[in-house]
């Protein structure tokens, strides 16, 4: 069985051509710009949108621990010490106003829903990324997974943070096409101040992908305040230049706080404090310093 949380049909931005992206729950960083909060947790979350709820009170009812109650204030409040998670609330909701996040997959479910994509994969030149959450903190899962798509055919991209094992890498490589590797931070000691985890042992496995000659994507998350200064940016370019084999794309990823609301519906709030939107201007002049040393850079997606 795998555990997820998504998966995303018509991915154009996982990728190569049009893919489907296999969402693993559960991730070892906690990255403070993160977009998909959801993912973070290696249990079932519930997601609950107050905007949504029309109030109706079919989930108190349905509710068989009797951990909800409606209130006119905040809408539909959750006892946490008596709720299971059996998402029965969200089976019941009319409006769509609460979700599960992170359920069992068996591992022919996940097939059968990729296979069926087959057709737009050949069409487009894409295949199926596995993203997260963290894929790599489900080796068994993924691994399995990947041979059998590479039996089918099927073009394989692994999207990862690096922070894992460097066994399970090296366990990993020959069953995938494409690796979307996330370069964050430099500095070991910011790196730690805004995902949580030191950089030594990313790096490390980013060193390891390159020297296995297997084709690679770094994409950049530009976040002012935390990585866009001339020395990370420097120190990226540097760190790049000295691989053994270049990425094949450089993806800068400019920040925006979209994925507030979806801290709100996990009933945790979203702290911005020292973090911002880059300048189109500023985001130009990186992708540049990138180009300028030979890179092929892509903004956005």
């Amino acid at each position: 069985m795998a555990f997820l949380f998504d998966i995303k049909r018509y991915s154009i931005n996982d990728g190569p051509g049009v893919r489907i992206t296999i969402f693993f729950k559960g991730c070892p960083l906690a990255c403070r710009w993160c977009h998909n909060p959801e993912s973070v947790s290696f249990k079932t979350e519930k997601l609950y949108n107050r905007n949504k709820c029309i109030g109706c009170g079919s989930c108190v009812v349905a509710c068989p621990e009797k951990a909800l109650t409606l209130t006119a204030e905040e809408g539909i409040t959750t006892d946490f010490t008596l709720c299971t998670l059996c998402g029965k609330c969200a089976e019941v909701c009319p409006a769509n106003a609460v979700e599960m996040s992170g359920r069992d997959y068996s591992e022919n479910e996940i097939m059968e829903a990729i296979l069926k994509e087959t057709h737009i994969m050949d069409q487009s030149g894409g295949g199926v990324t596995f993203s997260g959450g963290e894929p790599l903190m489900h080796p068994r899962e993924l691994k399995s997974l990947l041979i059998r798509c590479g039996d089918s055919r099927i073009h394989r991209a692994v999207d990862t943070s690096g922070y894992v094992k460097s066994t399970i890498i090296e366990e990993i490589l020959p069953h995938t096409d494409l690796f979307l590797y996330d370069l964050k931070l430099m500095n070991s000691d910011c790196h730690r101040r805004w995902t949580g985890v030191d950089n030594g042992l990313i790096l490390h496995n980013l060193r390891s992908i390159a020297a296995h000659d297997k084709e690679y994507h770094i994409r950049i998350p530009l976040v002012e305040g935390v990585n866009c200064d001339e020395e990370n940016i420097g120190e990226t370019i540097s760190f790049l230049n000295g691989l053994n084999k270049r990425p094949s794309v450089v993806a800068l990823l400019p920040y925006h706080n979209i994925a507030m609301k979806k801290f709100e519906k996990l009933g945790k709030s979203y702290q911005e404090n020292g973090m911002g939107k880059l300048s189109d201007e500023r985001v130009e002049l990186i992708r540049e310093q990138f180009q300028q040393q030979g890179f092929n850079v892509s903004v956005g997606g």
